[in-house]
């Protein structure tokens, strides 16, 4: 069952304004330290940039709340796996928000998908709820 679906739309060239501006005292505000390893390893960081601030912003939407409720910048943070495939972590208030939609006997699943074409970035997040199985291993053997 779907839980929540996000979506949010960021100017590159308006991330690299603010990376311009506010430098360390913006990407420590917002980004994880492995956010900002990723992007400052990249050859487009302002873009880097942007895909992870537009998922953060799509993850506060699937999960309801915006950034309000206590949800703060680095509750949310996107990794990739070697594939490439990005994945939204969550923590703090937004766990504790993500945990507040799961129904009983479900486990959440974060999709997260990024985008761009300069100057835009695109996050879609959509939050799954999926029915914990019993351990079939388990169940055979008592």
């Amino acid at each position: 069952m779907i839980l929540g679906i996000g979506t949010d739309l960021a100017n590159i060239e308006r991330i690299q304004g603010v990376l311009d501006r506010f430098g360390d005292r913006f990407r420590n505000r917002v980004f994880t330290d492995v956010e900002q390893a990723k992007s400052e390893r990249r050859l487009d960081v302002a873009g880097t940039y942007a895909k992870r601030w537009a998922a953060k912003e799509a993850c506060s939407k699937a999960l309801g709340t915006g950034l309000r409720m206590g949800i703060a910048w680095k509750d949310m943070s996107v990794s990739n796996l070697s594939t490439g495939q990005p994945v939204m972590h969550v923590t703090g208030w937004a766990k504790a928000r993500l945990d507040e939609l799961t129904p009983p006997g479900h486990e959440a699943v974060i999709h997260v998908t990024l985008t761009d074409d300069h100057p835009w970035a695109q996050a879609v997040v959509m939050i799954e709820a999926r029915p914990i199985l019993p351990d079939v291993q388990t169940a055979q053997t008592t």
